[in-house]
């Protein structure tokens, strides 16, 4: 019959602290592949290609491949745009485009969502309001322009209706489309933990509808100022759109350039005023953010 014995165990004394290397050999902390990368500044590479695609654009025009007639140059542009800024002409066409651009979006915007809220919200709404809405939204807004301007003249009243109709249909479907993909046992979990159903809408589906309602308006930003183009030739009297089309009559290619950069500079102005909001409200929500 054999007896096992335990090891004895250690004493304070036999147990010694583990020494940490000091000098060439102390742990030094994982740093990621990406992170020890010599990195430029992302504002050098976001301008590095619209930079050589305006020095390309300079050189196929001083080379004579771009004929004046045909294209200007961005040298003639930078001084045409001086010319218009200098008689106050394109600083009064961008506050009467903005203001355009301002009210059809906030129309747009308020009916949009109150459509979406309905619709999503409630099945009897859905029923009464997503399929004419869906019929509607098939329509192009742009073949709408002559029976505007029929009921509503040839005023401010068409070009803001153009732009509202065009804004409220991306805003509707995201809207619609962030409520209906709220994940249903977060709704259990709300019910569960006493929520009445106004306390669900505000503390669950809204929240959870709020990254679609920022795709929305980013998408309903961009048609509001494709809507603007479109508004704009319906006999305006001012705007960038009316700048275009004086600039059409008299062959002015360099003034035609000059509004759609002005239009592209208030997108992309109106662009980052959104990602601004979206970082903002959607703080709790941890994304990829490439690398």
């Amino acid at each position: 019959m054999s007896i096992s014995h335990a090891p004895p165990e250690p004493s304070e004394a036999d147990i010694s602290p583990i020494s940490v290397p000091e000098g060439p050999l102390a742990l030094t902390p994982i740093v990621p592949r990406s992170s020890r990368r010599a990195r430029v500044p992302r504002w050098l590479r976001r301008t590095t290609g619209p930079v050589l695609l305006l020095l390309l654009w300079q050189l196929l025009s001083a080379t004579g491949v771009l004929a004046s007639d045909v294209l200007a140059s961005p040298g003639r542009i930078a001084q045409v745009a001086g010319d218009l800024v200098s008689d106050g002409s394109l600083s009064s066409a961008m506050g009467t485009s903005l203001q355009r651009v301002a009210a059809g979006l906030l129309l747009g915007t308020v009916i949009g969502t109150g459509l979406a809220l309905v619709s999503g919200l409630f099945r009897i709404g859905e029923d009464l309001v997503d399929a004419p809405v869906q019929m509607l939204r098939t329509v192009p807004f742009v073949g709408l322009i002559p029976l505007f301007i029929i009921w509503f003249g040839i005023g401010e009243t068409p070009k803001i209706a153009i732009i509202t109709l065009g804004v409220t249909f991306p805003l509707y479907l995201n809207v619609y489309a962030g409520i209906r993909g709220v994940d249903a046992q977060l709704i259990e979990a709300g019910e569960s933990l006493g929520l009445s159903r106004r306390g669900l809408v505000r503390h669950v589906v809204l929240p959870g509808a709020l990254p679609g309602a920022m795709t929305g308006l980013r998408y309903s930003l961009g048609i509001a100022w494709l809507a603007l183009v479109f508004a704009e030739q319906i006999n305006a009297d001012s705007g960038i759109g009316f700048l275009m089309v004086q600039a059409r009559d008299f062959l002015r290619t360099d003034v035609i350039v000059v509004c759609l950069i002005v239009y592209a500079f208030l997108g992309l102005l109106a662009d980052f005023v959104v990602r601004t909001l979206e970082r903002l409200l959607l703080q709790w929500r941890p994304t990829f953010t490439g690398r």
